[in-house]
């Protein structure tokens, strides 16, 4: 995603409105590695503006991606996220916190299915499911203070 400045010559340029809110949402996603939902973005921008509509956000953000500064993830949480990194890059998702990060993966756009020849690929998309660093080591602290082993640890174990 450009830069805030630069975005809202783009938006200027592509004839759309450039009001204080985007321009906040703008800043917003510049640089946001969250993957944040429409959700989260209001309560952010109404802790700085308040009165900023939710409908302001959601319109602004599919404007966003219509002028490819953005893109749409699903990740099977429920909710949309928005991504300012259009580069090619795919996801990790935490099963414990929900944090998403994005990882670079050799060789995923040629990835077909073996057993599907009547399916055209438009894109592929790789999401690795596990848990993040930062929950393991509280899910080790948690478990050793009581005594007990993690899977790994447990894995481990069996095969000794």
């Amino acid at each position: 995603m450009q830069s805030p400045a630069s975005l809202a010559v783009a938006y200027r340029a592509n004839g759309r409105k450039l009001t204080p809110q985007r321009q906040l949402i703008f800043q917003l996603m510049h640089e946001n590695e969250t993957h944040p939902t429409a959700e989260d973005l209001f309560a952010q921008a109404s802790a700085q503006m308040p009165g900023i509509s939710l409908r302001t956000v959601y319109q602004t953000l599919n404007e966003l991606a219509e002028m490819g500064e953005l893109q749409f993830i699903e990740i099977g949480s429920g909710a949309t996220r928005f991504d300012p990194n259009v580069g090619d890059h795919h996801h990790a998702v935490c099963d414990s916190c929900g944090q998403i990060r994005d990882v670079h993966v050799r060789g995923a756009a040629t990835l077909r299915p073996t057993d599907s020849t009547d399916f055209v690929i438009n894109e592929v998309g790789v999401v690795f499911r596990g848990i993040c660093s930062a929950c393991e080591t509280s899910r080790r602290k948690g478990s050793s203070q009581r005594g007990a082993k993690s899977p790994v640890q447990q894995a481990k174990a069996s095969k000794k």
